[in-house]
């Protein structure tokens, strides 16, 4: 499992500074690039050398507790499961033990041209370290 550590600012949250519901789909894409980076996959270097990029196909998410302005968030990330062109990975949105929100994403590996792309071996080995 991955964690990222991120706070709240001001513009991420509403009149009363509780975070704006569409936010946390921030919190947790910030969550998941920095897993990739950590795992030493550079995105940019992958769609240059491969032409693959990563879409989101679908998010689930259930919201538990509200994050409030000036907290400090974790953001932890793991891969559930991982097939062909797709993963699937758990996100939980945490203010130190309390769980605010989680998130089950599911990441579609494509071409340039929009047509679905196996995931490289060292990609998957990657992920699954």
């Amino acid at each position: 499992m991955h964690t990222h550590t991120l706070r709240v600012y001001y513009e991420d949250t509403d009149l009363a500074g509780i975070v704006y519901y569409a936010n946390y789909l921030k919190f947790i894409e910030r969550g998941r690039s920095e897993f990739l980076r950590a795992q030493g996959v550079d995105q940019a270097a992958l769609r240059r050398e491969t032409g693959i990029v990563f879409v989101v196909r679908r998010v689930e998410i259930d919201y538990r507790a509200p994050a409030l302005f000036d907290d400090l968030l974790t953001v932890a990330t793991a891969v559930r499961d991982l097939r062909g062109a797709r993963v699937v990975m758990t996100q939980d949105v945490l203010r130190g033990d309390t769980l605010l929100a989680q998130a089950v994403v599911t990441v579609a590996a494509l071409h340039a041209d929009g047509r679905p792309a196996r995931l490289p071996s060292a990609l998957r080995a990657a992920l699954t370290a």
